[in-house]
């Protein structure tokens, strides 16, 4: 496929404000619609259509603990989650699905616990729930256990071609650990 092609506007659809033809732009932000009349004109419109963050469901009944507004069911970049109605304006949101908490210790800190969280590309790992004051993270499902080489209190379990495995969670070590020996 071409080039022009490939920025052109389907049905030549004209600019709103000087009646010009309408072309796909590219910026920092992705692509976009401006109008080849520019500098002269600088009308521009979002490809996307503006879903992030639009409101699913009003939550009646259910205030913000900040200005009082109702708040609301809303849909975003990240997922579901809710606000007050007055999002932006009052920054009050809330998450709809708590962290998975589990009942090992960190081996870091040894005061918080390993909470499951989600990165922002949508990866599953498990972190202390003192952060930041402690930094720990494995990128795999933890494990109760004590590695048999460096003695260190945590294992991870990973899938290999050969099924699933207890490894270190210390990245010096990182050495598989048979499933006899997990603990002492």
């Amino acid at each position: 496929m071409s080039k022009p092609a490939l920025f052109s506007v389907r049905k030549h659809e004209p600019c709103p404000t000087c009646g010009a033809a309408l072309v796909i732009r590219s910026g920092k932000h992705g692509p976009f619609l401006g109008c080849s009349n520019y500098p002269e004109c600088d009308y521009v419109r979002p490809l996307k259509n503006p879903s992030d963050g639009h409101i699913v469901k009003v939550l009646a009944g259910q205030h913000c603990p900040v200005c009082q507004a109702e708040m609301v069911l809303r849909q975003g970049r990240y997922g579901m989650f809710i606000s007050c109605s007055r999002y932006p304006e009052c920054a009050h949101t809330e998450t709809i699905d708590r962290p998975d908490e589990t009942s090992i210790s960190c081996p870091q800190c040894q005061k918080g616990h390993l909470v499951q969280r989600r990165s922002r590309f949508g990866k599953t790992f498990h972190a202390c729930n003192r952060y930041p004051d402690c930094q720990f993270a494995v990128n795999f499902t933890p494990k109760e256990g004590t590695c048999a080489f460096c003695h260190f209190p945590l294992l991870i379990e990973k899938k290999t071609a050969h099924g699933l495995k207890l490894f270190c969670a210390s990245k010096a070590c990182g050495k598989p650990v048979n499933a006899g020996n997990s603990s002492e």
